[in-house]
């Protein structure tokens, strides 16, 4: 297994796979479980999962939709989505998710990490954090699938993330999300330099030099969507992953 984890980042809206731009304008792309068989197949080390309609509909997780993925996945995967109390935490990981990643109700109830933490210790809390870039080129959170702006600063977010007791964080660009122009390098570099923790960076990947920039810009772990669902210029929908030997050969100096 490579020490830089690249991951696939799934989202799910009422049970299928869509994907957007920007948060925005999301189509459907395909069935979750027939997703996980592909990769799979890919020998993907590890998988996210994001219900971006689950916060916003007020609904729990969808419990079923998380025990399918569990029976069918062959690695790891984390959940993300309608995530409110200890007892939903509890229920994933007994439905066999390794890792939860919580968004909004972090915003709105930080003691929730660290209620999680005790229970479940940090390596398997993460807090997902949606940025966009503001006036004066300061970074300021988001939540709610990017439809709430809170006028938080970012790299103090990440920190306070950081004191709950989180063992890892997904720091995701909502102007680069989906649009296949990169990693936002500077947003990367600003919030790796201040954590002790790892940091996943997602929004934007098109390439393995993405990924490759994102490390090198301080990420831990590389996470994509577009990147392993589309193909061609006319986005195509077809599931793909870089061979081992591909990612070997990119982070090797690294490595």
């Amino acid at each position: 297994m490579l020490k830089t984890r690249v991951i696939p980042t799934l989202l799910l809206q009422n049970g299928g796979l869509v994907k957007g731009e920007q948060f925005k304008n999301h189509k459907y792309v395909g069935d979750p479980i027939n997703a996980v068989r592909i990769f799979n197949e890919k020998e993907v080390d590890e998988l996210v999962f994001l219900d971006i309609s689950a916060t916003r509909e007020r609904k729990e997780p969808d419990y079923a939709l998380i025990r399918d993925i569990a029976s069918e996945a062959f690695m790891p995967f984390a959940y993300g989505g309608g995530i409110t109390s200890l007892e939903h935490i509890e229920n994933l990981f007994r439905w066999g998710v390794e890792k939860v990643v919580i968004n909004s109700a972090f915003a709105r109830d930080p003691k929730l990490v660290e209620a999680a933490t005790r229970i479940a210790g940090s390596q398997s809390i993460v807090v997902s954090i949606d940025v966009q870039k503001a006036r004066f080129g300061r970074y300021e959170v988001a939540t709610h699938n990017a439809t709430k702006k809170i006028g938080v600063d970012a790299v103090s977010y990440a920190l306070k993330a950081q004191e709950a007791g989180a063992g890892e964080i997904i720091v995701t660009s909502i102007d680069h999300e989906g649009t296949s122009r990169g990693y936002d390098l500077s947003l990367v570099e600003k919030i790796s330099t201040a954590l002790e923790i790892p940091v996943v960076a997602q929004g934007g990947a098109a390439s393995l030099q993405d990924f490759k920039a994102a490390v090198d810009a301080g990420a831990s772990a590389v996470a994509a969507g577009s990147m392993f669902t589309f193909h061609g210029k006319h986005k195509a929908v077809l599931i793909t992953y870089p061979s081992y030997t591909e990612l070997e050969n990119l982070f090797l100096e690294r490595e």
